[in-house]
């Protein structure tokens, strides 16, 4: 049941960003900044993590669970090392997963062959 519900949760969140791009003029790079900054927000209000118990993996793997986990990294920051903590702490949070991001995109690069679309 908890694959249901985060994979019904997971395709509500993608469906409901795929009608703003498609009924909007917003591009997809302002979308997914909208999606971060919303997830960080949303993590600064004490709502994110009671949505994201309830829906598990289809809260967190979504681009609003990045924004959370760089929300979450700067408050863990600030608290041990005050003010220099806003600048420390997102790195830290989030670090292995964009380290993993860009191993894994240059071995798919290695496999496939990318080219610009004409």
């Amino acid at each position: 049941m908890d694959y249901m519900k985060a994979f019904l949760i997971g395709g509500l969140i993608c469906a409901l960003v795929q009608i703003l791009l498609d009924r909007t003029k917003l591009m997809p790079g302002r979308v997914m900044v909208l999606l971060v900054c919303g997830g960080a927000i949303l993590g600064f209000c004490n709502i994110y993590k009671p949505f994201q118990e309830f829906a598990g993996a289809g809260a967190s793997v979504p681009l609003l669970g990045f924004g959370n986990t760089l929300w979450q990294g700067v408050k863990e920051a600030v608290d041990k090392g005050g003010f220099l903590g806003i600048f420390q702490g997102g790195f830290q949070a989030s670090a292995a997963g964009i380290c993993a991001a860009l191993v894994f995109g240059y071995l798919a690069s290695l496999i496939f062959e990318p080219r610009m679309k004409k």
